[in-house]
């Protein structure tokens, strides 16, 4: 008798054959699960924010990276370097910081813009964090 066949005495479908479907059934869902999260359009892991949702100092932050400053604060345009393993992984220097100024606060605050590219004027992602680099957004472009 085949292994996958019925067994015509009880009418029950062989325990083999069983085992198999289940198998076959779990690798299934597994791919399935897995080729539609590799293949949804924009699928980077991060929640994105648009640019028109950014609070109005980040909008002048991009503005100021486009044009190439100038920065209100030392630091902005210096080196991240992303010791919080939160941005996709890239060589230092890839990634610089920019401060998003809090109205009210006589510091920095903890709202950054980070851009990361090879060409500081037209980064290739920014990412936006209102909590000093514990999250980040990415920036898409939209109304």
């Amino acid at each position: 008798m085949n292994p996958g066949s019925w067994s015509v005495t009880s009418g029950r479908q062989n325990p083999w054959r069983r085992l198999w479907q289940a198998s076959l059934a779990g690798l299934a869902s597994v791919a399935a699960a897995t080729t539609v999260w590799a293949y949804q359009p924009g699928a980077t892991g991060f929640e994105t924010i648009r640019q028109s949702d950014l609070p109005r100092q980040g909008q002048e932050v991009l503005r100021l990276i486009e044009a190439g400053g100038p920065f209100p604060y030392e630091k902005d345009g210096t080196v991240f370097g992303n010791r919080e393993r939160l941005l996709p992984k890239h060589r230092r220097g890839y990634y610089r910081e920019y401060t998003v100024t809090t109205p009210g606060l006589s510091h920095r605050g903890a709202r950054r813009i980070v851009c990361g590219g090879e060409t500081v004027r037209a980064p290739d992602a920014c990412y936006y964090t209102k909590d000093h680099y514990a999250s980040f957004k990415l920036i898409v472009n939209g109304q």
